[in-house]
Formats: C-alpha cells, structure tokens, sequence
C-alpha cells in the first residue's frame, strides 16, 4: 500500500481520467513533478466507456507501475451500486455524491456508503449542498457554511469533504475569485481535508493561495481537456494527411502531461504558507 500524504503547506493534485491516455499522461506528469497524484475516474467518464472495470482496470494498472503513489478515485458516484463495484474492482478512494438529496436523505445515504467502504479500507469524500448540473453549489454565488459542514462530516463519517468557496464546475476561462477567509474559516471547523471542486476556473495564483489558506485536495479536469483538444487540433492542423490516432493523440498525452507537472508545482508552492487542514490519504491499490 502506498499513501499519498503531502507535505505540510503542500496539496495534493486531482485529476480526471476520459481515456487511457489521460491516466499515463497525469501518472508521467506526477512523476516528473516527483510528487503523488490522484487519478479520478467520474460516473460520467463510467458512461462514457459503458462500464468502469474497461477504463477502471486501465486506471489501477497506471497507478501500479507508477514512480510516485497514486491513488485511483472514484469521482461523483451517485449511485451506491457503482462505489460498490469500483470497491471490488480495487478503488482506493471513493466520492459518493448523495448533495442532490434532501439534507436529512444525503446525511443518512453518505453514512451508510461511508460505514461500508471503510469496512474495507476505502477512504470516502463526499459533498455538502445541492447540485444542478454542472452550475450548482460550486456556483460563484453558493456557500459552506463551516458549523453546517463540520456537522455534516460528524453524522456521516466521511474523510474529505467538498466545500463551495466560489468554484464552478466546468469553467473554460480561469477568472474565478475564491472566497480566501471562507477557506479558512472551513479549514478549523472541519475536522477532514477540504476539496476544491470546479478547479479549473481558478487562476495559478489564487490556486496556491488556497491550499495556504486550507484547501487540501485540489480537482482538475476541464483545463486538462482544453489542453488536450488544442494539442491534438495543433498536430492534425499541422499534417492535414495523418491518420494514424498514436500519433495525434500522443500529442495531447504529452501536453497533458506537462501540464499536470505545471500545475502540481502551482499547487505545491504554497509550501511556505499556512495550511490548517490535514492531509489525503489514499491507495493505489489494494
């Protein structure tokens, strides 16, 4: 078993996985960055190859070969049946996202996955609010109420919890302003580490002041696909006559790569600053 705990001041970058490209590209990126990673694997990504053991299994084997510890993390499960099956598979860590529910109906549904998954050693985040597509509490206007969360991970158990500070999910543009104080005034109520979702949004700067200010998990997904895609558009828009898809989309591997080595080092230069949250713990197998 291998952890993946930052340092102190240091957090700990999170990143989407669509294709098996995705997972070598962030695991290379970690490892150049000499730094452990998260590799999340969202219910819609599960949609997208029509089950998780394909891309899952993919996943797991990445996290396995590589030079720095990663953990293999199911993202936005709302269904209790997918925890339960990535759980089998060898998932690590797990986020069941029950925040479209009645407060009382996500309280008693999380506690229930919480109980089950660290019967099996699987680490659990979860969320608190309600979600509306991709423009719901980690809207610019939503807020965490620290005594509301701190309340929340009490009844449920959980050990990460997602925070709405400011963040919004899907951004293409990296404008978003956190709300720094809310950060820290979360990070000594709660007694687990904060995950920012909605990462993408949010520029360089204000990333690394918000692991300073508390925030331990940081989740990206949006700009590593806008890298992705521009790289990919380069090479083809270059050689109007290639074809062959190892070509082109390594392309995007490589600039993927690069960037997760980028952003991970955003992440981690708040070194020097304040953190009041404690650290991620994970798996990359088990």
């Amino acid at each position: 078993m291998a952890d993946a705990v930052p340092p102190p001041g240091h957090g700990l970058g999170a990143f989407n996985v669509i294709q098996v490209e995705h997972a070598e590209a962030i695991a290379a990126g970690a490892e150049r960055a000499g730094t452990p990673v998260v590799l999340q694997v969202s219910e819609n990504c599960v949609a997208y190859h029509g089950a998780l053991a394909p891309i899952g299994q993919a996943v797991l084997a990445v996290a396995r070969d590589a030079a720095v510890p990663v953990v293999a993390h199911l993202d936005h499960a709302t269904s209790p049946g997918l925890v339960r099956e990535a759980v089998a598979l060898g998932f690590g860590s797990v986020m069941f996202d029950a925040s479209g529910l009645p407060h009382d109906a996500n309280v008693a549904a999380t506690a229930e996955v919480t109980a089950r998954c660290h019967a099996d050693g699987v680490w659990v985040e979860a969320e608190l609010g309600e979600i509306g597509g991709k423009d719901g509490v980690h809207a610019p206007h939503a807020r965490t109420d620290p005594g509301d969360a701190a309340r929340y991970v009490a009844a449920t158990g959980v050990d990460a919890l997602a925070v709405a500070v400011g963040t919004s999910h899907a951004m293409l543009t990296r404008d978003t302003v956190l709300d720094l104080p809310l950060i820290a005034r979360l990070a000594a109520a709660v007694p687990v580490p904060l995950v920012l979702h909605g990462s993408s949004g949010v520029p360089d700067g204000a990333l690394t002041a918000a692991v300073g200010h508390g925030m331990v998990k940081i989740n990206v997904a949006t700009q590593l696909n806008k890298v992705y895609t521009g790289a990919v558009r380069a090479r083809l828009g270059a050689d109007p006559a290639l074809v062959d898809p190892r070509r082109y989309i390594a392309a995007g591997r490589d600039a993927v790569a690069a960037e997760v080595a980028r952003l991970l080092g955003v992440i981690r230069a708040a070194s020097s600053s304040r953190v009041t949250s404690s650290a991620v713990t994970g798996e990359s197998s088990r």
